[in-house]
């Protein structure tokens, strides 16, 4: 196998990946917070195949993992006291068994111990690091656009009963995807307080991801693979017929 091939298997290889990822992307169109990502490419050099007379090296198409756009997504009533959504960029903190998890996803709800989680159950935690709990003799709870959540008592007096901790990161690219819609901090960065944020309650933040910019590059890896694949054929064909040539000669 010569250069031509080894570098049309390298592009082809990434295509695929890079498919994988716009075809995650449409999959996560309704997904409440999610980000849009894309693939991060570079090129390597390598050694020329032995069996040609190049000089200078073969360029090889490396994929380097993937990239997320964290800009915001559309924010969206719903109505439920439970659901918040972040005006800014900036993340919940939530509490998990691996440690603390990062997320946009405010689809929070009430464990049996009255502890506000997330959709997946892991307690939301509030601005000192510890758990909220509401009180069910107390009314619907109330959530003020600097994230205190405060409840009425039958007597109608309102209470605070925490505030959601809400914090943004210098670095974004420090955040890597955890499960469950969460993110996970893999380097030692220190979340800082975002107190200048807005929160909504009763909103959700929607994903980022633009449908039709995403069967776009469909389309286009789609057709990027099939001309890869014609010139690694029409460079075989080449091949062949040369070894003819030379057979018939001899």
């Amino acid at each position: 196998m010569d250069n031509v091939s080894y570098i049309g298997l390298s592009r082809q290889a990434a295509l695929q990946r890079q498919m994988d990822i716009v075809a995650n992307n449409l999959a996560n169109v309704d997904t409440v917070g999610f980000k849009v990502e894309q693939q991060l490419l570079s090129s390597q050099a390598g050694a020329p195949a032995k069996n040609e007379n190049v000089r200078g090296p073969a360029l090889f198409v490396i994929d380097n993992g993937v990239g997320r756009d964290f800009s915001e997504g559309d924010l969206r009533s719903t109505g439920r006291p439970l659901d918040v959504a972040i005006e800014g960029n900036a993340f919940f903190k939530v509490q998990t068994p691996g440690g603390e998890r990062y997320t946009k996803d405010g689809r929070f709800a009430l464990n049996p111990q009255g502890q506000l989680v997330t959709a997946s159950g892991h307690p939301v935690l509030d601005a000192g690091g510890g758990t909220i709990t509401l009180d069910p003799a107390n009314g619907e709870p109330s959530i003020s656009n600097d994230g205190v959540v405060s409840q009425r008592t039958p007597q109608g007096a309102s209470t605070q009963v925490g505030k959601l901790g809400v914090v943004r990161f210098d670095t974004l690219s420090v955040l890597q995807k955890g499960g469950d819609n969460l993110y996970v901090n893999t380097s030692n960065a220190t979340p800082q307080a975002a107190n200048d944020v807005r929160l909504h309650q009763g909103m959700l933040e929607g994903s980022n991801v633009k449908p039709i910019t995403q069967i776009t590059n469909l389309i286009e890896i789609q057709r990027s693979y099939e001309r890869v694949a014609q010139m690694i054929q029409q460079n075989n064909d080449l091949s062949q017929q040369s070894i003819d040539r030379l057979a018939r000669v001899s």
